[in-house]
């Protein structure tokens, strides 16, 4: 179906159906602009916390890092 068609459609609806449509319509978009906001947000603020101007670690600090964190938690 077209969106021609569809407006054809909606346009022989009673009132009362298309204010109906349009509440649906409008709770839909207010749904997906909050959850694309929301993923926006989420990453800007992510590559903030990637980006680095240091080297990343070698397995060994990494290894090294990790030994130190579990030594003072149960230790």
């Amino acid at each position: 179906m077209t969106l021609r068609e569809l407006e054809d459609r909606v346009l022989r609806l009673s009132a009362e159906e298309r204010w109906h449509l349009v509440n649906t319509l409008m709770k839909s978009l207010q749904l997906e602009s909050k959850s694309a906001v929301k993923q926006k947000d989420l990453s800007a603020s992510l590559i903030g916390i990637v980006k680095t101007d240091t080297p990343q670690p070698t397995d060994a600090e990494v290894q090294a890092m990790l030994d130190e964190h579990l030594t003072k938690k149960y230790l």
